[in-house]
């Protein structure tokens, strides 16, 4: 059984349809892509399945359980979290106070400990700027920031949107190198991603949507090798 399945997942705005009606699955311990050009509804995909906005049809089950008309802080605790498009940490607030945000669900305080001494570990810069507010912060420690919070929760998966948005390229790198390392570590991640080409370098399987529909569907590798795939999304 897949760890996480979307099946027939209709999202409006209004009268507007954004999704239309899309099916998809994660199993444990993989990385899967969803690309797509701007507007093409992976963010709201993510929004609906972490419960910030309810689909119009359509039914989303984590581990079993149908988490359909779940609402968002109760997802976290289930085992899913979130690092948003454009990262929202909360910059009045330090690196470390970020942190344990993310660990608002846990009330064990040595496993907390346990899992800040693990972030730590994955982000050397982020020990180095605990006392440090995260407005200060470059983009790239503020993604590694999110990302932190976000393992901070002791998630079975992760859910990233964008991870790479206006990050330099050695920026861009690093946080890809920390994908793979979650992943390996034990994490399922869920990621959406414009630089296509950095999305399936990584990932295991990817979904290709183009106007709230799935077109196209495969091995990563093998869509790296998909001729529209590489004149539409990377560039060649």
């Amino acid at each position: 059984m897949a760890m996480l399945e979307v099946k027939d997942l209709h999202v409006h705005y209004g009268v507007i349809e954004a999704i239309k009606g899309i099916d998809f699955e994660v199993n444990k311990g993989e990385i899967i892509a969803l690309i797509g050009a701007n507007g093409a509804g992976k963010t709201t995909i993510l929004h609906t399945i972490t419960g910030l906005i309810q689909p119009t049809k359509g039914t989303i089950v984590f581990e079993g359980k149908d988490i359909t008309k779940t609402p968002g802080y109760k997802i976290v605790s289930l085992g899913m979290a979130h690092v948003p498009e454009g990262r929202r940490v909360f910059a009045q607030l330090s690196v470390y106070e970020n942190l344990l945000m993310g660990a608002y669900t846990r009330k064990d305080k040595e496993e907390i400990e346990n899992t800040l001494r693990m972030v730590y570990d994955r982000f050397p810069r982020l020990e180095e700027r605990k006392g440090q507010m995260a407005g200060t912060l470059s983009g790239g420690e503020q993604q590694m920031l999110a990302m932190g919070r976000a393992l901070m929760s002791h998630p079975n998966i992760i859910l990233m949107d964008e991870p790479s948005m206006g990050l330099s390229p050695i920026f861009v790198n690093e946080i890809f190198d920390i994908i793979q390392q979650v992943s390996k570590s034990g994490t399922t991640v869920l990621l959406v991603e414009q630089n296509a080409k950095k999305a399936l370098s990584i990932a295991d399987r990817a979904y290709v949507l183009e106007t709230g529909k799935i077109v196209l569907t495969g091995n990563a590798k093998e869509l790296m090798d998909n001729e529209s795939i590489k004149k539409a999304y990377l560039g060649e």
